[in-house]
């Protein structure tokens, strides 16, 4: 059975949302280089999109509250709602005690792959990020300052005026844009393989209260031989801000979850 049938989940009118896009107006350009990381900011009702640049590559994207960082992006819950990877019509939800639509996908120019005969897709919400403590522990004492997870504390260290450990404590769980991904049949282990994205391709999505992104692009390039070195071709992703001229018919802010938080005392 389905650990949790969401059919009295709110679901966004993602017609309301797409009727809004071919009146957008451009406020930001960001550009991410590669094996590095930045921030920026997505104001409440505005799109943001995500774009292939110059070649084939895989971001990293973390979400806060831009107002309280404490709120952030929860991948599991996440998953438990929508599945392993997410499309157009999926929410991002935010953490307890909060846990709430933080954005909703609209567009995805590689909506199109769906599921392969290996079971990968696009998109996924089950990997945590490559960090440089796992690449210690794997590599017998290796050193690497250019993970996801480094890339992402330095970006937010750095927007936030914060050390490095006080940056990390807030770093999460990531939407892994444009990987390929999935679990081998045999033994359930977490693969991935050559991202399908292509210059021009890109992720959209809403925001439904002000939000801070903060994106890595990864050292493992397209994902197609490893992560955590400097040995596979890596290339910069382009983040693009939209406002548009009016929010969705019958759009409101999502309101804080509302369960009381006695805990049964």
């Amino acid at each position: 059975m389905i650990c949790y049938p969401v059919e009295t989940l709110p679901r966004p009118d993602l017609p309301a949302y797409r009727a809004l896009r071919d009146d957008l107006e451009l406020v930001t350009t960001l550009i991410v280089p590669p094996r590095d990381a930045r921030c920026w900011t997505i104001p409440a009702g505005h799109f943001c999109r995500i774009v292939s640049h110059e070649g084939p590559q895989v971001g990293d994207l973390n979400l806060f509250n831009t107002h309280n960082l404490d709120e952030r992006l929860f991948t599991g819950k996440t998953r438990a709602l929508n599945g392993t990877h997410v499309g157009p019509g999926d929410q991002l939800f935010s953490n307890f005690p909060y846990l709430r639509p933080m954005a909703t996908i609209t567009h995805d120019t590689l909506d199109w792959y769906g599921f392969d005969e290996f079971g990968g897709a696009v998109h996924d919400v089950i990997g945590t990020r490559c960090d440089p403590y796992t690449h210690n522990l794997l590599s017998d004492g290796g050193q690497y300052h250019h993970c996801c997870h480094s890339n992402l504390t330095r970006a937010l260290a750095q927007h936030c005026d914060m050390t490095p450990e006080q940056a990390e404590r807030h770093v999460h769980d990531v939407l892994n844009v444009f990987m390929c991904t999935g679990f081998t049949r045999d033994t359930g282990q977490y693969f991935m393989k050559a991202s399908p994205v292509r210059p021009g391709d890109y992720l959209e999505f809403f925001a439904e209260f002000e939000l801070l992104g903060c994106l890595s692009t990864c050292p493992g390039g397209d994902c197609s031989t490893g992560h955590s070195s400097d040995a596979a071709a890596c290339y910069p992703l382009v983040v693009e801000v939209m406002k548009p001229t009016r929010m969705p018919s019958g759009w409101t802010a999502p309101q804080v979850n509302g369960y009381d938080r006695c805990h049964g005392i």
